[in-house]
């Protein structure tokens, strides 16, 4: 019988994921912004700062990955940030700005 999948073990699974250019978590950052899950489907919501982002689809990936491997069928809808998260996500981004990808 499958392990159940909660809403703890999707934020721990994804906790640490990292972005790769700003040394903080993509949670810290608030790229993701809600996770729900019914039964083995964990649905998330990420915010990106700007629309058509060029790392999208790798940020999507690093979210998607640890989520797949507790058995999950992940589905992702991507929106765009709110003035008041992009400030946040501004000023952590050059606080820890680690360079080029």
């Amino acid at each position: 019988m499958a392990k159940e999948i909660s809403e703890e073990n999707v934020q721990s699974a994804i906790a640490q994921v990292k972005h790769p250019a700003i040394d903080r978590t993509l949670v810290d950052l608030k790229i993701v912004k809600e996770i729900s899950v019914n039964d083995n489907k964990v649905s998330v919501i990420m915010a990106f700062p700007f629309p058509n982002i060029p790392i999208g689809d790798m940020l999507v990936n690093s979210i998607k990955e640890p989520i797949e491997k507790l058995g999950a069928e992940v589905e992702v809808e991507i929106t765009k940030m709110t003035e008041e998260e992009l400030e946040g996500f501004l000023a952590m981004e050059k606080e820890s700005w680690k360079g080029d990808i």
